[in-house]
């Protein structure tokens, strides 16, 4: 990652010299420098008065600023470096401990953090180096100084968006495993969130910096992709209003987008040609808190109110196509309309010891419509694939992300999107989220190519797009909008 731009911490701390060496008490490596008359952000590390040294991330004002402090560690007493392999992982640990620390969730069980020796890890410079480079991201957010914070930031995110730290964060994501690397983005995207919130207070509207982070991998019959973007960071693409009350502002913006996509693969070689077939395994959207619940109530309007998924789209493309020779698709899926009834009635009643004329009329209309919540389509365009998902009001049928409900429908106490979380009826899990299975959506897709693949590697583009709803559930407003993100990944196989 020096490469990068970013120094080479891993390599400046593996050589620093054994305490006996030192001609000062500290020893520090300028990290972020926004320009020669502004002060830097440095790492230092120093001994105190027991000999152990500790690291910093400090603000090198005349008066020095600690902005973040390691733990203390045990200095090797042999050979010609100052930490051993053992004091090297432990330092990484730490990185990866305070980073989770900067997440609301700040008291799970996640932070008990066990690694294969990192001395057998492949790239373990480049993961240790993201690794310091995502916990300067966040010290510089909370807790530098707001004229060095503004100055640093945008150097600091810049780094951690090019392709060299991208694919390391991908080795740390597969390093920590999927249930940390949870509590890793929402930390990471916690901190994005406040830093967008706080550009928006000091300059108006402005590009979301660093809007989302996407991975694929692919094995023996598997793809997947996985991704986060926080959803102040989302493109607003409709809204009822150009603004919105501050605390339903927070609600909103304080949540990130978790997805994964699944789908299993494989390869029949054929007579006359090879099928490459792809059926879904796994969709998954969820709209996660960022804060925690009492946070949410102080701030916002309760976690009752957030946005939900109401259309999901991706395209599936071989990028080499000169050996393909068709492309089929499977029939979509059934979105009968259950229940759709018209009832008129007149009910009249005489009573005769009534002295005024007893004669009573009522007239009533009913209409009863039932629509199974999501649609899915299947289509073809060239030789892509297009898996497309939609989500239609229950009362009208009309397809929710394009779509307002009217003043009128927003006022009733049952409508669906009032209860969207709790409802028996509710077209999302409890938790607010969708999943898309194999045993509902498995028609497959498959792809003949020439023979003469055989043997060679095919790479697929899967591009994807996500809309997001909101429509008011418990809070009492008539704001409404919808927010889309875009993304995009390379999956490849060995024919």
């Amino acid at each position: 990652m020096a490469s990068s731009g970013f120094p080479d911490i891993f390599s400046w701390i593996q050589n620093l010299p054994p305490l006996t060496y030192w001609k000062s008490t500290s020893i520090s490596l300028c990290i972020c420098s926004p320009c020669s008359s502004q002060p830097s952000l440095k790492l230092s590390v120093a001994k105190n008065h027991t000999l152990t040294p500790c690291f910093s991330i400090v603000a090198d004002f005349n008066l020095p600023i600690s902005l973040w402090t390691s733990k203390p560690f045990k200095f090797s007493s042999k050979g010609t470096k100052l930490l051993d392999e053992e004091a090297i992982s432990c330092l990484f640990i730490n990185f990866i401990e305070d980073v989770l620390r900067y997440g609301s969730n700040t008291n799970c069980n996640s932070m008990n953090i066990k690694f294969p020796k990192l001395d057998s890890t492949a790239n373990l410079k480049d993961i240790f180096n993201v690794a310091f480079l995502t916990l300067m991201f966040l010290v510089c957010i909370y807790e530098a100084p707001a004229d060095l914070r503004f100055k640093c930031l945008n150097t600091l995110k810049n780094h951690l968006a090019n392709c060299l730290s991208r694919q390391a964060t991908r080795l740390l994501m597969k390093l920590l495993g999927s249930n940390l690397e949870e509590q890793w983005m929402r930390s990471v995207n916690l901190a994005i969130t406040n830093w967008i919130e706080e550009l928006h207070s000091t300059q108006g509207s402005l590009k979301a910096p660093s809007p989302l982070f996407s991975y694929a991998f692919s094995t023996s019959g598997l793809w997947k992709v996985q991704l986060y973007c926080p959803l102040i960071a989302m493109h607003v693409e409709n809204s009822s209003s150009p603004s919105v009350d501050e605390k339903l502002g927070f609600s909103l913006n304080y949540h990130q987008l978790e997805g994964v996509l699944q789908f299993n693969y494989k390869v029949i070689i054929r007579q006359s040609w090879v099928e490459v077939i792809v059926n879904i395994d796994n969709i998954r959207y969820d709209v996660i808190k960022l804060v925690n619940e009492t946070l949410m109530s102080e701030r916002g309007v309760g976690t009752a109110d957030k946005h939900f998924p109401s259309r999901i789209s991706m395209r599936l493309t071989p990028t080499m196509q000169t050996n393909v020779l068709s492309v089929s698709v499977s029939k979509s899926s059934e979105n009968p309309a259950r229940e759709i009834g018209l009832e008129k009635g007149i009910e009249a009643s005489f009573e005769p010891p009534n002295p005024h004329l007893g004669l009573k009329v009522s007239a009533g209309e009913t209409i009863r419509m039932s629509l199974k919540p999501w649609k899915f389509e299947e289509s073809v365009n060239g030789y892509s694939a297009n898996l497309n998902w939609y989500l239609h009001d229950s009362e009208d049928g009309r397809e929710v992300y394009s779509n307002k409900p009217s003043k009128m429908s927003l006022l009733k106490p049952k409508a669906w999107f009032r209860d969207r979380y709790s409802s028996a009826y509710r077209p999302f899990t409890r938790q607010g989220g969708v999943v898309f299975a194999g045993d509902e959506y498995g028609e497959r897709v498959c792809w003949k190519v020439d023979r003469s693949v055989i043997g060679k590697t095919m790479d697929w583009e899967i591009k994807g797009w996500i809309w997001l709803t909101y429509w008011p559930n418990k809070h009492r407003t008539f704001y409404t909008e919808t927010r889309r993100l875009e993304f995009k990944e390379i999956l490849s196989l060995t024919i």
